[in-house]
């Protein structure tokens, strides 16, 4: 098989996510509960205004999700631990020696390392399951790993975070060399890029130890989207500024040096918890449009908008209010995963 991830500005056949419900990252009160399902429900509506949207629902969560979601919105029923299907669910891959195949990578999924707070007995079935509902080929993975912890151009150039697939919590045996064997064979890529780290927030408890999708992201080959702290009183400040220097010292698959775009991030600093890491390359591409975070700040988020608008020419941005999803841990890329089309 010659599987191949495609770039996540090919047309999409449709948009998974995964319904709230009811466990650690989803909130300790009334109110912070309904804050995510609104969340979640606003970001399935403004995605579904350009593709269809498949919506996994906990049996627990039946009867809220089809009152919330309504009939605009597939759902469809399995056990679910958490709801950040971007991570647990397959990532999804065509052959182009066969149109119309479609592959489902089916990643081990340990919780984002194993942490004590975590439990995966369900979503870590999810890949499997999904891919029986579409028909799609099951690509068993070796390798432990989430889909907010890849971006790919779909022209052999793949991002990663040497903090996250050479986590110990991970992947305690594994080299460089075995992990890009295994990204070559599951989504036929023929070159890495190694961040070196994450932003600061993502190394906490309920972090993810340095997804990439909230650090850069490619919105065609030979460009990046780079998220920029220019605050100096905020930790990635640093980080941005190191990371933009190392990756200006790597070149994509065909040897070309990136362009990078900044994404400067907004203006605030902090929240309850600590240090922000609210991040607008968390978007989402989608069939005629980008699936933005907002932060109510009306002109950080017009900025941001603009910069996506020129990044993807031709489509329409729709910003959403993404802080309670940022609040539980990720951002609207991290809560939705794109199943591409593919040909008859």
């Amino acid at each position: 098989m010659s599987w191949r991830m495609p770039p996540e500005s090919a047309p999409h056949e449709r948009t998974w996510m995964a319904f709230p419900r009811a466990g650690v990252t989803l909130g300790d009160d009334v109110a912070s509960a309904e804050e995510a399902y609104a969340t979640w429900t606003a970001v399935a509506h403004a995605v579904a205004e350009f593709e269809p949207v498949t919506m996994l629902v906990d049996p627990s969560e039946r009867e809220r999700a089809a009152r919330m979601l309504g009939d605009q919105i597939a759902q469809v029923e399995v056990p679910l631990d958490d709801f950040w299907v971007r991570d647990f669910g397959p990532t999804f891959v065509v052959d182009d020696e066969r149109p119309g195949a479609l592959g489902a990578v089916d990643w081990i999924f340990n919780g984002w390392g194993a942490p004590a707070w975590s439990t995966w007995q369900h979503d870590r079935e999810i890949a499997h399951f999904v891919s029986a509902q579409v028909g799609a080929e099951l690509i068993s993975s070796v390798l432990v790993n989430e889909g907010g912890a890849i971006h790919v151009d779909g022209a052999g150039t793949v991002l990663v975070t040497e903090t996250v697939q050479l986590d110990p919590g991970r992947n305690p045996y594994a080299d460089k060399a075995r992990v890009e064997a295994e990204l070559a064979r599951t989504l036929g890529t023929e070159h890495v890029v190694w961040l070196p780290r994450g932003l600061t927030r993502d190394y906490e408890d309920f972090g993810t130890r340095g997804h990439v999708d909230m650090v850069a992201t490619i919105p065609s080959p030979g460009r990046l989207l780079l998220h920029m702290q220019l605050n100096s009183a905020h930790p990635d400040f640093e980080v941005t500024r190191d990371l933009k220097a190392f990756l200006h010292t790597q070149t994509d698959a065909a040897g070309r040096p990136f362009e990078i775009i900044e994404l400067p991030a907004p203006d605030t600093l902090r929240d309850e918890e600590g240090f922000v890491d609210w991040s607008y390359v968390n978007h989402l591409v989608v069939n005629g449009g980008v699936i933005a975070c907002g932060y109510g700040e009306e002109k950080a988020d017009a900025r941001a908008a603009a910069i996506l608008a020129e990044a993807y020419p031709g489509r329409r941005i729709v910003t959403i209010d993404a802080r309670p999803i940022l609040a539980r841990g990720g951002g609207i890329h991290c809560i939705t995963q794109q199943q591409p089309a593919v040909g008859a």
